[in-house]
Order: C-alpha cells, then sequence, then structure tokens
C-alpha cells in the first residue's frame, strides 16, 4: 500500500480513506495522540490511538523521537489547529528513541546547544524550515541559470592557482608530514607530491569559469569553496558554496542587469514556494527581536525585507558617489560609524553598506567602479587608471551579498596588473593563453550561498544555514 507524506495528507487528500504514513514522533500525550512529522512540512499530523486495542509494552516505545509507521483512517479532526486526523488501527516501531538520551526534546532549545547536535538539530521545526529554504534556492538557482541559457560547469576543487589572491588555503598534499621529501635547498619538493606540485583546495571557481565561458557563452558554477582564515565570526565558514556565472560578450551593465535579475527571480520563488516556512522563521525572528535592545532591532520583518528586495530596483551608484555620501552623512560627522570615512579608497564595511541602503537610498543598491588597488588583479582598468569595472550588489541587514566585475580581456594590461602585484605569469599561463586567442569582453559575479541563505531565512549565524558547518576547531560530524 502506497505510504503517504504527511504534507499530502493535509493537504489534497480525500476523507475517509484508509492510509499509511511514516515518520517521527513530536510527541505523545496521554497514551493517545501522537504528533507525527515526516520533514515534509512544517506541520504535524495528529494520529489519534485507541490505547485499549495496543500492547502496553508498544506504546511505551511511541516517545519523541521514534520512527513510526502508522496505518488508520483519515477523518476530519476533533480538534482545532488542524482539519484531518488519523485513527490508528496499527502501529509499527521502525526505531525508538530513549526519552532519557535523547536530546532534541519538544522545548526550546539554544542554537548553540543544536550546533553540538549537528546531526539531530533538523529534527526542530527551525532547522527543518531552514533546510527546505535552502533547498528550494538551490533549485530555484539552477533553474534559473537553465532557462536563461547557461550551461552547468563543475569547476575543480583541487587547484594550484590562488583565484582570489587573499586569504589563507588548505593545502593538499600525500607527502609524508613527518618526514617529506627536501629539496638541495632544504625545501620540501612538492615535485614529490601527488600532482607534481603544490595544490590546495579551491577559494572560487572563476578563473576556470571564464575558460569554459569563453567557448560555451554562458557557465555558470555551483559548488564548494574553502578558505583557511582563522576566523570565529557569525559570518565566516571554511567550508561554503558559491554560485558564480560567467558570461561572454557581457560588459559591467549587463553583468549588473543579470545580477539583479538573478537575485529577484530567485527570492521570488521562495516567496511563492515557502510561505509556511517563512511565515515560521519570520514568526520566529520577530519573537527573538524582543529579546535584544531597542537599537539592535532590524527594521523590518524578514517577509517585508525579502519583498524589499524583489519589489525595489536597485539604484546603482559608483563607488566615489557613495564616499562622499558617507564623509558627509550624519553617522560619519559625529563619529558613530564604526570605522570612519575619511578619504576616497577606503575598503567599506558592513555598517557603510547598510547606511546606503537602509537610510540614504532606501531600496537596495549596486556599487561599482572601485578603486584598483582595494580589488583583484583580474578586474577590468577603468580609463581613469585608478579605478576597475567592479560592482558589489547591498542588501538591507547583511550589507554585500554579491561581488562581481567585468573581466580584464586585454593580454598587455593584464600582465602590467600581474607584474606589480607579483603574479607569476607561468602560473597562470592558461589564463593568459584566453587573451590571446579569441579574447573578448565577459563578465561575471559571485554569490556565497550560505550568505543568501543566511538572509532568506533571517537567521543571525551562518554556521545555522548550513548542514555541517566547518570553522576552526570544528569538523565533528
Amino acid at each position: 500500500m502506497k505510504s503517504f507524506s504527511v504534507k499530502e495528507l493535509l493537504t489534497t487528500t480525500p476523507l475517509l480513506q484508509e492510509v499509511v504514513i511514516n515518520g517521527w514522533v513530536k510527541t505523545f500525550r496521554s497514551n493517545r495522540f501522537i504528533a507525527l512529522n515526516d520533514g515534509s512540512t512544517l506541520n504535524n499530523i495528529q494520529c489519534v490511538v485507541d490505547f485499549e486495542k495496543f500492547d502496553e509494552n508498544l506504546l511505551k516505545q511511541i516517545a519523541t523521537g521514534a520512527a513510526i509507521k502508522v496505518k488508520g483512517t483519515l477523518v476530519e479532526s476533533q480538534g482545532k489547529g488542524q482539519n484531518v486526523e488519523i485513527q490508528v488501527d496499527d502501529i509499527t516501531i521502525h526505531g525508538s528513541a530513549d526519552p532519557e538520551t535523547y536530546p532534541i526534546q519538544p522545548k526550546k532549545h539554544s542554537l548553540e546547544f543544536l550546533r553540538e547536535k549537528a546531526h539531530l538539530r533538523v529534527r526542530t521545526n527551525t532547522f527543518a524550515a531552514v533546510m527546505r529554504v535552502r533547498s528550494a534556492l538551490s533549485f530555484a538557482i539552477h533553474q534559473y541559470f537553465q532557462q536563461n541559457g547557461f550551461y552547468y560547469f563543475h569547476a575543480p576543487i583541487i587547484t594550484g592557482s590562488d583565484a582570489e589572491g587573499a586569504g589563507e588555503m588548505f593545502r593538499v598534499t600525500t607527502l609524508d608530514e613527518k618526514n617529506p621529501p627536501l629539496t638541495e635547498a632544504g625545501d620540501v619538493d612538492h615535485k614529490e607530491d601527488f600532482f607534481g606540485k603544490e595544490t590546495n583546495l579551491t577559494v572560487s571557481g572563476q578563473l576556470e569559469a571564464e575558460a569554459y565561458a569563453m567557448a560555451l557563452g554562458k557557465v555558470y558554477t555551483f559548488g564548494p569553496t574553502f578558505r583557511a582564515e582563522n576566523s570565529n565570526t557569525s559570518r565566516h565558514l571554511a567550508e561554503f558554496w558559491m554560485i558564480e556565472p560567467e558570461m561572454a560578450f557581457y560588459d559591467l551593465d549587463a553583468n549588473m542587469d543579470l545580477a539583479e535579475d538573478f537575485i529577484k527571480k530567485v527570492i521570488q520563488y521562495i516567496l511563492d514556494n515557502c510561505k509556511e516556512d517563512l511565515q515560521f522563521l519570520e514568526k520566529r525572528l520577530l519573537d527573538e527581536e524582543k529579546t535584544k535592545p531597542q537599537a539592535e532591532r532590524s527594521e523590518m520583518a524578514l517577509l517585508e525585507k525579502l519583498k524589499f528586495v524583489v519589489e525595489n530596483n536597485f539604484k546603482r551608484v559608483t563607488y566615489t558617489e557613495a564616499i562622499d555620501i558617507l564623509r558627509n552623512s550624519k553617522p560619519n560627522k559625529k563619529k558613530k560609524f564604526k570605522y570612519p570615512i575619511n578619504e576616497w579608497g577606503a575598503d567599506l564595511q558592513s555598517e557603510h553598506e547598510r547606511f546606503l541602503v537602509e537610510k540614504h537610498f532606501k531600496c537596495p543598491v549596486i556599487l561599482f567602479d572601485y578603486p584598483a588597488k582595494i580589488k583583484a588583479f583580474y578586474m577590468r582598468l577603468n580609463e581613469d587608471g585608478k579605478t576597475v569595472r567592479a560592482m558589489d550588489i547591498l542588501f538591507p541587514g547583511i550589507g554585500e551579498i554579491v561581488g562581481g566585475s567585468q573581466r580584464e580581456e586585454r593580454l598587455d594590461v593584464l600582465k602590467e596588473k600581474m607584474a606589480a602585484l607579483g603574479i607569476d605569469e607561468e602560473e597562470l599561463w592558461w589564463y593568459l593563453d584566453l587573451r590571446k586567442f579569441g579574447t573578448a569582453v565577459h563578465s561575471g559575479f559571485g554569490l556565497g550561498f550560505e550568505r543568501l541563505v543566511l538572509f532568506a531565512t533571517g537567521m543571525g549565524n551562518i554556521r545555522d544555514v548550513i548542514p555541517f558547518p566547518r570553522t576552526p576547531q570544528n569538523a565533528e560530524f
């Protein structure tokens, strides 16, 4: 007999039919009412047990966390809060859960406690909702690119180059750490290593994606990336997922057009398809906000914030204009910014980005034409010789969410920039080849997936929007 999901039974199934359902027990009240959930929806289905029909030893195994199969008749519910319930005829115990040791009991748990139980935390309403939204966003991203003529490109995870030119990387080696082979100069001889050279886990698939864009036109990566930064902030992970589209024949304006359309479409998708989970997460966030001082509370509720992005045109502002606005702003003049803005060339912080979005323009903002000194070597140099065709998209509550640029397609200019930064041409010979053979204007951007999930769910810590977070001193699961 077909097994239904809880979501199916609560929404589409006709009454008075015999049904089978599998799930995990949320609660079992009065030896009569089982609240059962299978992860398909935020809501539980109530299963009503006539305890006189069942063996007492079997009923004792029906505790919070137990996995069971229920067979019975779907009827109109007699209680409040649900339309249907199951009158139980038969129960099978798949796996019991000792109530004395099962850690996810039906009570409020701190997020810190649940991080220590990352293998079980998805059984809570909060994490189940977050992970369903994460799944929907992932689908929407692939759907958007596939419907817009992009090809999905799998960038290598092991690389011999540092695409960002900044930040520590995780080394990949098979050499004996206690007795590695040495050169005559006494250095580790990486020619003896598995790949014959020093290799690392990738921080970005962008450079390789450029190669494929220059043949397939439009490609995108969506895969894991790694940063070995010893940072324990609520915004950093050592392992995270990146979305990186690259487009041949796109200048910076076309790049900004695509990024704005893309991010609006994927957020609209979850507004249309994750209403129940988003409403739950919004209520959770509102309850959490009540415990904070007034000055630290968000100005917008979760759904309002998502609609703010979807319904507003993104304001496009040059970095130079933004600096002038910030330099002359009240927070800067009254020394309210933690990082005061004094001169052109400053690297903007989250507080500056949020001021521009939330206070000054009151809409999402795209900043472009940044100083070359604070951006990567591969960004196209402007005619002024001091700015590059870079762009960042700024959102409320979070600041920068997307970073991208028009890439430097001129071989001579790219070589000059690499030389000035001490980047070895031999290391990126193949990247330079792209500028020798059929070079063209091209652009792309990167979006950290967990940062998008953080924004979409209202969670406060990036460790709570990825299934098993990898952070300094933490690779437990």
